[in-house]
């Protein structure tokens, strides 16, 4: 038996369910909700390493290159509080829009929760798009983060619960295949519009925000809610019908019961914030927040957004220090379509440690390159083959966060939590992640000045920690269907003990009934 224990298989093949035209198409439309995510990510580090930019906004931080050419530490080129609160301040907007949207989502439903991030996202880009000041643009990010607030906790959850559970791992991944798509259009744009003549081409690129905020706005409006939603709202038989048109049969009985016990269940909980806190959930609040603060603490974000602004900083130019992110940007997605290929077959466990290790040994090899051509002094050039070398390992890097921590950070928190503490777990989840993405985008660039190249060595050290994690305390969760989680738990070596016999003896009962029947 692994580590991370046994998942016993659960009664996803009794459930008669067809994958159907239309839960692929509900899926793949709430999946572009992340291409919010992604497109932020991937435009905020072109744009603050256009030069027209900074000078109309941070025009110390072009004094400070200029004072790094001549003389001072590669390392140090970008050093500004001022420039890092323009890119997290996003993050801080996320994580209290997504406290408030765990309830809107309880209450009026995943879809409403998403329609509302789009019209917040929308009218962030405008902003950003008009801003003539630091102030406008500062405001412009606040309500851009608090559409990446509502649609992160809105749209996994939606994923995994119209999802039927043997392709819930493949539907869910789309949310982190849009995020990853929408890095990698964000990337070409900054390409394209730093070429731009005049200088204006950052508000094209600021501007644009708006196309994912509109395909987000109108999906969401014309998606329909999920039976586990619509049934926790008062609405059984409409619940009803839903289940059986996203699983193409009349014949819902087996998980329509499951879905009726998981209300009654959630009936029970008047404050949810308050429950998830009692011992029978101490499993999945740990996951919900140890996943997301290790997602962060990968340095992923750091190469995302902040990408051009690294290659720039390590001597790479203008034009090749965007097309650069661009590259990671397209092994980015390549990458996602691999998990969302394998999830389902290979599990969740095995994506994970073979990720971690891949991304361990590949954030030593750039903290080496790095330390071996820039030294502690960071006065060094990349010749054209270190350069290559150089990206390699960050492509190799980015490979493995894409098909192992970047779609499981969401996948699985968004699946382990019962209906009752669901809202609750996927705020707690969203919060973490938005608060480590805010500290890590605000202090990189000061980490990088003083840490140098040993940054890389401390992000190593936490991907080392989260593999060791994952063995020990991740159980597979594949196949499982959402409403009967806690089977996973309760046979697990660790946290069996937090989960009350109550809990499964009913679940255990029903297959009995059903296997005799």
């Amino acid at each position: 038996m692994a580590a991370g224990g046994y998942a016993p298989q659960g009664r996803g093949a009794n459930y008669e369910a067809r994958v159907t035209g239309f839960v692929i198409c509900t899926c793949l439309i709430a999946a572009t909700g992340g291409l919010l995510f992604g497109y932020d990510l991937g435009i905020s580090g072109g744009v603050t390493s256009m030069e027209p930019f900074l000078k109309k906004f941070f025009p110390s931080v072009l004094q400070k290159q200029s004072e790094a050419a001549a003389h001072g530490s590669a390392y140090c080129k970008f050093d500004s509080q001022l420039l890092t609160l323009f890119t997290s301040s996003l993050y801080l907007a996320a994580l209290v829009a997504s406290f408030v949207a765990s309830v809107v989502t309880r209450i009026f439903g995943r879809n409403f929760s998403m329609f509302v991030g789009g019209l917040s996202f929308l009218l962030g880009a405008i902003l950003n798009g008009v801003a003539t000041g630091i102030a406008l643009l500062i405001v412009g990010r606040l309500f851009l983060g608090v559409g990446v607030g509502f649609a992160n906790q809105s749209v996994p959850v939606y994923l995994s619960e119209m999802a039927p559970a043997k392709i819930r791992g493949a539907l869910n991944i789309g949310f982190q295949m849009a995020i990853t798509i929408g890095i990698l259009v964000a990337g070409l744009i900054n390409y394209g519009t730093a070429k731009i003549e005049g200088g204006w081409g950052w508000r094209v690129s600021l501007a644009l925000a708006a196309v994912p905020a509109v395909i987000m706005t109108v999906g969401a409006y014309i998606l329909p809610d999920t039976p586990n939603s619509i049934m926790e709202r008062g609405n059984p038989e409409k619940a009803r019908q839903m289940l059986q048109k996203i699983r193409g049969t009349v014949n819902v009985d087996a998980e329509f019961q499951d879905l009726v016990d998981a209300v009654q269940e959630a009936k029970k909980v008047e404050n949810p914030w308050a429950n998830i806190l009692e011992p029978r959930y101490r499993p999945q609040l740990v996951l919900c927040v140890v996943i997301p603060f290790f997602q962060q603490l990968t340095g992923i974000n750091v190469i995302m957004f902040y990408a051009p602004v690294l290659f720039k900083t390590l001597g790479f130019g203008d034009d090749a220090s965007l097309m650069s992110a661009v590259i990671t940007g397209a092994v980015n997605v390549a990458a996602t379509i691999v998990s969302i290929y394998s999830v389902d077959k290979v599990g969740r466990r095995v994506l994970f440690l073979e990720g971690g290790i891949q991304m361990f040994l590949s954030q030593i090899a750039v903290g080496v390159t790095i330390a071996i051509k820039f030294g502690l002094d960071g006065v060094g050039v990349l010749s054209k083959g270190d350069a290559n070398l150089l990206l390699f390992f960050i492509c190799a890097y980015v490979a493995a966060f894409a098909w192992s921590w970047g779609p499981l950070g969401w996948l699985v928190p968004s699946e382990i939590c019962p209906l009752e503490i669901r809202s609750a777990g996927q705020a707690i989840n969203v919060a973490v992640n938005m608060i480590f993405t805010f500290i890590i985008a605000q202090v990189f660039l000061a980490m990088l000045c003083h840490m140098k190249f040993g940054l890389f060595f401390f992000f190593a050290c936490f991907v080392a920690a989260m593999t060791v994690f994952v063995y020990f305390f991740v159980p597979e969760t594949k196949n499982i269907p959402i409403e009967e989680m806690n089977q996973v738990w309760k046979s697990h070596w660790f946290w069996g003990k937090y989960i009350p016999d109550e809990a499964v003896i009913g679940l255990t009962v029903r297959r009995l009934d059903e296997r005799d029947g």
